[in-house]
């Protein structure tokens, strides 16, 4: 775990994340927590959900609150999340984080494919948006934080529906950012690089891969999910109450 800043203006805030339960989602559930916020969040995979509300449990004293939720089923996902501002009060940070960067060659996708893919890596953050809406204005403001990625700007091969979703994340933060600022709704954007989760070394990140990365990279380490966290966390705090409408790139010095 790297060191983290402490933020004062986190500690009771309702924060919804969605695919809190494993890599870069699992290290922002826990790094809301120890701030002292009462986190809620969602993703379909309830075992690895229960394996984290045990370990953040027991580390904060704090156990977060979870909704097995399929993001795709947008009534399911809005209703996850008016689910946790009853349980736990109006939400405050909202982290649209879910993804799936599965690898796709153009002439292989289908109609149906192309609209999976848009439905859960970029659909499902304009709904949660527009969910938390009401209760951010009400409560007089919030933060929304959306999850691109470098690929949104880089184009690799073989991901043509993946960047394409996730290019329109950036077009959305901006569009947002403008729609909300009258609600003191600060909407900004992460980009990180090839963060080291344990998905990535399970299916992608070869020793050869990884070589070939810190080629392209000016600091010669690996970026952790609780670097990615630590940006998320200063987004989300009083100390950023000025910026929005911003992408933020955490990728090693790749791009």
């Amino acid at each position: 775990m790297n060191q983290q800043a402490c933020y004062p203006s986190l500690e009771g805030q309702v924060v919804f994340i969605s695919g809190g339960a494993t890599g870069i989602g699992a290290a922002m559930v826990e790094a809301f927590c120890r701030q002292g916020a009462r986190v809620g969040f969602v993703d379909l995979d309830a075992e690895a959900a229960q394996c984290l509300l045990e370990k953040v449990g027991k580390e904060t004293g704090s156990e977060p609150w979870f909704a097995q939720t399929d993001v795709t089923d947008v009534n399911a996902l809005q209703s996850a999340i008016d689910a946790l501002g009853t349980d736990s009060g109006a939400i405050s940070v909202l982290v649209n984080n879910v993804a799936n960067d599965q690898r796709h060659s153009p002439d292989s996708v289908t109609e149906e494919y192309w609209q999976r893919c848009m439905a859960v890596n970029l659909d499902a953050t304009f709904f949660a948006c527009q969910r938390v809406y009401d209760g951010m204005r009400e409560a007089g403001g919030g933060t929304i934080i959306n999850f691109s990625s470098i690929n949104a700007l880089l184009g690799p091969a073989n991901m043509p529906g993946y960047v394409t979703a996730k290019a329109g994340l950036v077009g959305m933060t901006k569009a947002l950012a403008r729609d909300y600022g009258d609600a003191n709704i600060r909407v900004n954007c992460i980009l990180p690089g090839w963060v080291v989760t344990e998905r990535q070394l399970d299916t992608w990140l070869t020793p050869e891969a990884e070589a070939a990365w810190m080629e392209q990279v000016a600091l010669q380490k690996r970026l952790l999910p609780d670097d990615v966290a630590n940006l998320t966390l200063f987004l989300a705090a009083a100390e950023s109450s000025m910026i929005t409408g911003q992408s933020f790139t955490i990728d090693g010095g790749r791009t």
